[in-house]
């Protein structure tokens, strides 16, 4: 899988330590090709971290010796959360850098995720041109000297302490909040725990060992986070539970009686206390993000969500050409300028236990007090449903059915999004598995599932999956 996300496949099959080689070559001459080094001026630094897979290490190795081997000197800052690689960019004065991590994927993948000198995803064009590069598979142009590979230590503590200056310590800290944090194992594990006792809080900390495997399917969304719900309610004391995935680039929640919240209220309760914060303020986010993001920024005058391709590059592109004060997706992830310009757990959990603290009610209740949907996430095998090739046509199809209806308002910016005044639909491709998207969400399960099923007939897919 090669896109706008970078390089992701299965390990030993489609993502081998001559792919991650070949990968960051292609990565670190397109970087080459629009910098410009002096003649005896230090080598250019990157950045290079992995999210703690066992495959981790191997890959980390080969795609710091395409990096090297292209005259950059690395920096690897070993096992840290994605966000963390992105902060560390700027923090090292390096032009760019490279998490190895699959993210939510499970064990089997990994991949490379490359990041610019402003610490933020390749816009697409760009990412568009590095892969191409990689493709083509030419021949590299020898670089004048090889770069070496430095090991750095501190990069959670950097990461953290950027988080601590952003947000009210001292408030959160008198709360004495009780949580329970799933770390799945993962790269966030370490930067997570530290952040949260740092606020003053009383940590429960479930896989907290960065293992090389994951306690459970890592996605963070309600049937893989049984254990985490448990724990929250068998606590009887904390205030939320928190689940990143292994990158930490993703958050979900639970309340306090051990309820799955789901990863679609974490960017909204963050919007949310960031309004609160500055009044008003533009948001990004993308086109598979629910409502309640409009429903809250339409509380605060003059305040504008705009909506953008799936992505984190686009939802960063967004973000810049709006001056947004915070962003991210429905997934989970938070993306807050000020920090990085990477989906962050961290800031996220951070965000989350400033709002408690000033609301000074549960998270139960904020979450009450905002619009109910139901949205409805499916996805389809592309082989099962033709192909890649078999994609323009079921987004033609859906384009063209409620095209016909005045009501309805169409965004093809990615795939096809269709709203309409009861709900909407979003039919789209992943850019990180080889599967089509269906999202619908309405006021009611019976509504989305209504849109969903009119969507996929229209397409001639199958609803399931």
């Amino acid at each position: 899988m090669l896109s706008v996300s970078g390089a992701r496949g299965i390990v030993g099959e489609s993502m081998t330590e001559d792919v991650a080689r070949r990968f960051a070559r292609a990565f670190a001459e397109h970087v080459r090709a629009g910098s410009h080094r002096t003649a005896g001026a230090p080598l250019p630094r990157m950045v290079l971290g992995n999210d703690g897979r066992g495959s981790g290490s191997a890959l980390a190795v080969a795609a710091a010796d395409g990096l090297q081997e292209c005259g950059f000197d690395v920096i690897d800052i070993g096992t840290v959360a994605t966000p963390t690689v992105g902060l560390m960019i700027g923090q090292l004065q390096a032009v760019g850098g490279i998490a190895v991590t699959a993210s939510h994927n499970p064990v089997q993948w990994n991949g490379l995720k490359t990041l610019n000198a402003d610490g933020l995803a390749l816009p697409a064009a760009e990412a568009a041109k590095v892969i191409a590069a990689f493709r083509a598979n030419v021949p590299q142009t020898a670089a004048p000297q090889r770069g070496l590979r430095s090991l750095h230590s501190n990069a959670d503590e950097t990461h953290v302490e950027r988080v601590l200056s952003l947000v009210d310590v001292d408030r959160i800290r008198a709360a004495q909040f009780r949580v329970v944090l799933d770390s799945v194992n993962g790269g966030g594990a370490r930067s997570g725990g530290l952040l949260l006792r740092q606020l003053g809080c009383d940590l429960l900390h479930l896989n907290a060992e960065r293992t090389g495997s994951f306690a459970h399917t890592p996605e963070p969304i309600a049937e893989n986070l049984g254990d985490l719900c448990d724990a929250v309610h068998r606590d009887g004391r904390a205030v939320v539970g928190f689940a990143q995935d292994p990158d930490a680039d993703r958050l979900a929640m639970v309340d306090g009686a051990g309820r799955y919240i789901g990863e679609e209220y974490t960017l909204v309760l963050c919007a949310l206390r960031m309004l609160q914060r500055h009044g008003q303020g533009a948001l990004a986010t993308n086109l598979s993000t629910s409502r309640m993001i409009d429903d809250v920024a339409a509380r605060f005058p003059n305040s504008r969500v705009w909506r953008t391709a799936v992505g984190e590059a686009n939802v960063v592109s967004g973000l810049r050409a709006h001056d947004g004060i915070i962003g991210g997706e429905g997934n989970g992830g938070l993306i807050w300028p000020r920090v990085c310009w990477v989906r962050d757990s961290l800031s996220a959990m951070a965000l989350t236990l400033e709002l408690l603290a000033h609301e000074r009610t549960s998270i139960g209740k904020i979450v009450e007090g905002l619009p109910k949907y139901a949205m409805i996430k499916r996805k389809m095998d592309l082989a099962a449903v033709g192909g890649q090739t078999a994609v323009a046509s079921a987004l033609d199809r859906v384009r063209a059915h409620f095209g016909a209806r005045a009501d309805a308002r169409i965004d093809d910016a990615d795939g096809v999004r269709i709203d309409l005044p009861a709900g909407w639909v979003h039919l789209r491709a992943s850019n990180t598995e080889p599967i089509i998207r269906l999202i619908a969400e309405a006021a009611s399960a019976s509504g989305a599932e209504g849109l969903a099923q009119e969507c996929a007939t229209v397409a001639g897919l199958s609803a399931g999956g």
